[in-house]
């Protein structure tokens, strides 16, 4: 990847034999006390219903629990792990509600945060959109637990791969782990964008592979690299600076969005396919989801193809910017301070099919993945964050006298709406956690 560094957008169960009865109860204690409030279709023969793509999205079921409240991060009560079985719960469809206790942490909390998205040190005067709580329409979104969280991922790697979004949620994820442990730095490179993270008691390390294109790509513009210059994107290839590292890791998060709006020219086995604004006559004009499709499908066919590999992909969905009175490059900005509700706001047009594009891919590596016992699953955030204008530093991501004019709808500030993404992402891993247990416990039946 040799592109500039700049980031700104353009069961069937059976009786135990009779040999098995001193087993039972120690696993059926085991199961009681372990299974997360999380249910998924893991395989074709599951015993829940097949998950289909309903109005764009691929639902995660929940566990319904009307009756219990919200707990603090660091309650460790059995009210915040009991589970009734009455109801199926879509936790990626919801609404905003008011939480006026606020956020996790602040933006003094020891833990790294981009001064781009440190809205609070920048002077952002407002702090409503941090007390704001994802509410699934029907069941409750249970807080962040630091302690359950660092336990799930003991002795794993997690990647994020991908923009600098990708990195955004990499630092909430510290700065929510912060209340139980600090990581050490063990780098192996002084690039900020390829940072990695050890937290020594869990032997467990998050590391940022920053690829904002996911395939390989060069600076093509005679007049040099700017924000809006042309690239060219080589579709059928797969970027090294991701590759060469992800063989060994446990859980992938990829990501990617922004970039793709910008000017390129396709190729593909070495030939130019066609291009994106690059105002050619000679070459074919295709569509920024072109580009955009075939990035993911050789992303996720390359960690298909690798021998090794044998982690858990995770594709967080596209990440709604939110400009208003002009495009990001005419004066743009983000300046409400509050949520849309759902009946204000809905996701069409171009952000509908970036995000119907990622999701065909996924669901065709889904189906590939489990020829190899891989495992592709959707962290949905887009909805969610569709409705989140008031969360990004817009110019609150530098001081007032520095010469920065492009305000920052795409980011988001820390802390803000990005926490919310692992929150997510800590149910889930609940979900394939509970999904081992079930394949051990069947071993037993």
């Amino acid at each position: 990847m040799k592109v500039k560094s700049i980031e700104f957008p353009s069961g069937k169960s059976t009786a135990l034999n009779s040999s098995k009865k001193v087993v039972l109860p120690i696993l059926t204690l085991i199961f009681l006390t372990t299974i997360p409030l999380y249910l998924y279709k893991d395989s074709p023969n599951s015993t829940l219903p097949r998950v289909e793509i309903i109005n764009g999205s691929v639902p995660l079921f929940q566990k319904n629990n009307l009756s219990s409240p919200l707990h603090f991060a660091q309650n460790t009560s059995n009210d915040s792990k009991r589970v009734t079985l009455d109801y199926k719960c879509d936790i990626f469809r919801g609404r905003w509600v008011p939480y006026p206790r606020g956020p996790y942490y602040t933006n003094e909390t020891k833990c790294v945060i981009d001064d781009r998205q440190n809205c609070m040190k920048f002077g952002r005067p407002d702090t409503e959109f941090m007390k704001w709580r994802w509410k699934p329409d029907e069941c409750d979104q249970p807080l962040f637990d630091a302690i359950e969280f660092l336990e799930l991922v003991r002795g794993k790697t997690l990647a994020f791969v991908g923009d600098s979004l990708g990195r955004n949620q990499m630092q909430s994820l510290t700065c929510l782990l912060a209340s139980a442990a600090y990581p050490v730095d063990v780098s192996y490179v002084d690039d900020t964008k390829f940072r990695r993270w050890l937290y020594t008691d869990y032997n467990f390390t998050i590391a940022a592979l920053w690829s904002p294109l996911l395939v390989g790509a060069r600076d093509a513009d005679p007049n040099g690299y700017s924000l809006n210059s042309l690239i060219n994107l080589y579709l059928d290839e797969a970027d090294e600076a991701w590759v060469s590292q992800i063989e060994n890791v446990d859980i992938v998060i990829i990501a990617a969005g922004q970039w793709f709006f910008r000017p390129f020219i396709y190729y593909e086995n070495g030939k130019v396919v066609g291009c994106h604004i690059c105002h050619k006559r000679n070459i074919t004009d295709l569509t920024r989801y072109y580009g955009y499709r075939m990035a993911f499908r050789t992303a996720f066919r390359t960690l298909l193809s690798l021998r090794n590999y044998k982690g858990l992909t995770i594709l967080r969905t596209y990440s709604p910017a939110h400009y208003e009175n002009g495009d990001w490059n005419k004066g743009g900005n983000c300046v409400r301070t509050r949520p849309f509700t759902k009946e204000e706001v809905k996701l069409d047009e171009y952000e509908l099919e970036t995000y119907l594009t990622q999701v065909k891919e996924l669901r065709a590596a889904e189906m590939e993945g489990r020829k190899r016992g891989l495992k592709f699953r959707m962290l949905d955030t887009t909805k969610a964050m569709l409705m989140r204008p008031d969360g990004h530093p817009n110019h609150y991501g530098h001081w007032p006298h520095e010469s920065e004019t492009v305000a920052d709808c795409v980011h988001w500030c820390m802390p803000g709406p990005i926490d919310t993404w692992n929150e997510l992402l800590l149910q889930m891993l609940k979900m394939e956690d509970q999904g081992a247990i079930e394949g051990k416990l069947q071993k037993y039946a």
